[in-house]
């Protein structure tokens, strides 16, 4: 995996969380807005709008370099609609770049899969 698919994937990582947590305080505030006085929906929708297009830039863009097969771009592009989703995000492509850098560890120390 070369240093730009690497930076690819650690942005889209790192926008997944953060998108995941935006989005359930905007699911929150539209809650309180309906059941009390208290109106956030405004600044929590423009903070989470801003994540979501970063997610799908960034998504956009991993799936450009890392060229995923069809069925997993459209597993990362579902998970960023979803509430809790962004969590599964970031855990599946931390996962994904461990595993890239033990295969490049392998590679380097000659290592060969049977």
């Amino acid at each position: 995996m070369d240093i730009k698919t690497a930076t690819a994937l650690r942005r889209l990582r790192l926008v997944s969380a953060p998108e995941a947590v935006s989005f359930l305080l905007l699911l929150l505030c539209s809650v309180l807005k309906r059941t009390t006085d208290f109106n956030a929906v405004p600044v929590m929708g423009s903070i989470h709008g801003i994540l979501f297009i970063l997610y799908v830039i960034f998504w956009a863009d991993a799936w450009n370099r890392t060229k995923w097969p069809l069925r997993t771009a459209a597993l990362y592009f579902v998970l960023s609609v979803l509430p809790t989703g962004g969590f599964f995000a970031e855990r599946m492509l931390r996962r994904e770049a461990e595993n890239a850098v033990i295969a490049a560890r392998a590679r380097k120390e000659g290592i060969v899969n049977a």
